[in-house]
């Protein structure tokens, strides 16, 4: 329906991406019951696939096994991906791993590249990314961080109480959030560490039931650190730049997790269009009634306007500003797009639905997360309207003070 201002470059692996996708992977999705988890030998079959198309790990740089493509111009990518729960897996740019490997790549020595970065881009390995804590923790409000870790000599020993770490369950590596110094504001106290889930002192507590748990084929784990030890060296990047580091993580893993919804929601809407096309009621077919066509135009109108709202925010920390309005404000429209697109979809097909011969109740599932996953609304909205406000202009209210007067 739109054309955006993509590259070449960008063009090009997106359509590789879709070959690869009506080829391989919608033809293995249809293979398999929904609902359910998605086995290794499945996961290497579409990864082997995906380097023969040549869209594998785009967003990693060559020297440690990607395709050396810059950030804009993976989106269109990652998009496609999305159109099917498999699709992330295949070429390698699903979560938690992408924004892991993203974190790495930028801050990790070489030999945490080594060691961790090149084997999770080759899917050797699993990670989780350990954050959000439980009770009085961090969560929504990351400066209530409770995790702690202390120097003792050439090592750290991290201490505290995680949970919702996705991934937590099969990860083979942790990067884990913890107050470095409990005398400075956190935003200047906290530090990322590389932890080895085989550590002594780690220990998974449980996979916490939740909603989406079979359709987004990952779990989210509750994890203990009890005076788990890691060499000094397992620190990543600078000692008390853990937020910093973070955020750099997390603003260009929400507009990814955006492109990845955002496929999500325009296969589920031509799944309705494709259905409603077919299914007859009341004596036309559901697509020649005004109020479904209405309804579905409504919806592609805001997926598009998602797509324009992450282009946005990609050129601008693409130019090198943090962009953390604009990351906030897609996340927040995308997110309720993409909801209200999977819904509608799910409504006009009725019973199809929500079973699962089509994909659309696991999508419709894996969609509801995505208001809270990386950053609540309400946190989101808050950042917007902190800038809004900061600052106001009162010449705007000239008018009325003189009529008050």
């Amino acid at each position: 329906m739109f054309t955006f201002d993509d590259s070449d470059a960008a063009a090009e692996l997106a359509d590789r991406a879709r070959r690869l996708m009506e080829e391989v992977v919608l033809p293995k999705e249809r293979e398999l019951p929904g609902g359910m988890g998605v086995s290794d030998s499945t996961v290497r079959e579409l990864r082997e696939a995906a380097r023969e198309y040549g869209v594998y790990a785009p967003q990693i740089a060559e020297e440690h096994g990607g395709m050396g493509y810059e950030f804009r111009d993976v989106l269109p990518t990652f998009e496609q991906a999305g159109r099917s729960i498999l699709g992330p897996l295949a070429m390698r740019v699903d979560a938690p791993d992408e924004g892991n490997m993203h974190l790495l790549e930028m801050q990790g020595t070489e030999i945490q590249k080594e060691q961790y970065l090149e084997p999770l881009v080759a899917g050797d390995i699993a990670s989780g990314f350990s954050m959000t804590e439980p009770l009085q923790g961090a969560g929504s409000d990351p400066k209530m961080i409770q995790t702690t870790a202390e120097k003792d000599g050439d090592e750290w020993i991290i201490d505290g109480h995680k949970w919702w770490t996705t991934q937590g369950i099969e990860a083979d590596v942790l990067l884990v959030l913890a107050r470095t110094n409990p005398d400075v504001h956190p935003y200047e106290g906290c530090s990322v560490f590389v932890v080895p889930a085989e550590a002594n002192g780690v220990e998974v507590v449980r996979d916490i039931p939740h909603l989406g748990g079979h359709s987004l084929g990952t779990g989210h784990a509750e994890i203990k650190f009890d005076h788990v030890r890691v060499p000094e060296e397992h620190l990543l990047g600078e000692e008390g730049e853990g937020f910093t580091h973070v955020q750099e993580r997390l603003g260009p893993a929400r507009l990814t997790h955006c492109m990845r919804f955002s496929g999500m929601a325009e296969r589920a809407l031509s799944i309705a269009r494709a259905y409603s096309a077919e299914r007859e009621a009341f004596g036309t077919t559901l697509a020649e009634k005004q109020h479904a066509r209405f309804e579905i135009a409504e919806r592609e109108t805001q997926v598009q306007a998602a797509r324009a709202m992450v282009r946005a925010a990609a050129d601008a920390i693409t130019a090198g500003q943090q962009a953390r309005t604009e990351v906030s404000a897609s996340k927040v429209f995308a997110a309720r797009a993409t909801g209200a697109a999977i819904d509608t979809a799910v409504q006009y097909c009725g019973a199809n639905g929500i079973g699962r011969d089509l994909p659309l109740a696991d999508f419709y599932e894996s969609v509801r997360t995505f208001r809270i996953v990386d950053g609540a609304d309400e946190v989101h909205l808050r950042t917007i309207a902190r800038e809004l406000f900061e600052d106001v202009d009162e010449a705007e209210l000239e008018p009325v003070l003189r009529y008050g007067e």
